[in-house]
């Protein structure tokens, strides 16, 4: 029998959370974290230098530490939420709540996700985190749309808030609600072409 996970010691916890609050802030500040070294997200939070590396790794450890801290929530919506984003409310408004909720991630941390996006070999197909909310827009869009091309135009929809082309228009002025605006008439497009068959039909 497996024995159960052993639950992390409180001051191990308290450890943890300042490292990521002091890592957050600095590579926000620097607007990269390749721009922050260790040894200062170690003394901003108040720990050695030792205890950052066996608990993180390296600084890309400390990233993807930090954008599962933000998507935990995102998850939890997705999958047992209320509407738009959880289940019950219909599959063309969940995706669009999707996409809409990831841009907005995306927006509020965007170095973060830069940083991890290029983590994964240099490809954001690579991160830890692509196959989740591939998997589950290709669902979402089968359901609304009919399955023919769902994998294809989850990709195609999911390229329209990569963290590069976020950065790319923001830095030449696109607004956030611009890029909302697009990312919706993309999506309702998408959706639009194409309705499942009626079985009568």
């Amino acid at each position: 029998m497996t024995p159960p996970p052993r639950k992390e010691r409180a001051d191990a916890q308290r450890n943890r959370e300042a490292v990521l609050a002091a890592a957050e802030r600095l590579f926000i500040e620097r607007g990269d974290p390749d721009r922050v070294s260790m040894d200062e997200i170690a003394t901003a939070a108040g720990v050695g230098k030792g205890t950052l590396f066996r608990r993180f790794g390296d600084r890309v450890g400390l990233v993807k530490a930090l954008v599962e801290q933000r998507t935990e929530q995102l998850r939890a919506d997705v999958v047992t939420g209320p509407p738009p984003l959880g289940p019950g409310a219909p599959a063309d408004v969940r995706a669009l709540a999707l996409l809409d909720a990831m841009l907005r991630l995306k927006l509020e941390t965007r170095p973060l996700m830069l940083a991890l996006e290029g983590a994964g070999s240099g490809s954001p197909y690579q991160n830890d985190t692509y196959e989740l909310w591939h998997t589950e827009l290709t669902a979402l869009l089968a359901e609304a749309r009919g399955a023919q091309n769902a994998d294809f135009l989850a990709h195609a929809l999911l390229a329209a808030v990569r963290s590069d082309l976020v950065e790319h228009l923001s830095a030449n002025g696109t607004s956030p609600e611009e890029i909302h605006d697009g990312v919706a008439a993309l999506a309702r497009a998408t959706l639009a072409d194409g309705q499942p068959s009626s079985p009568n039909a």
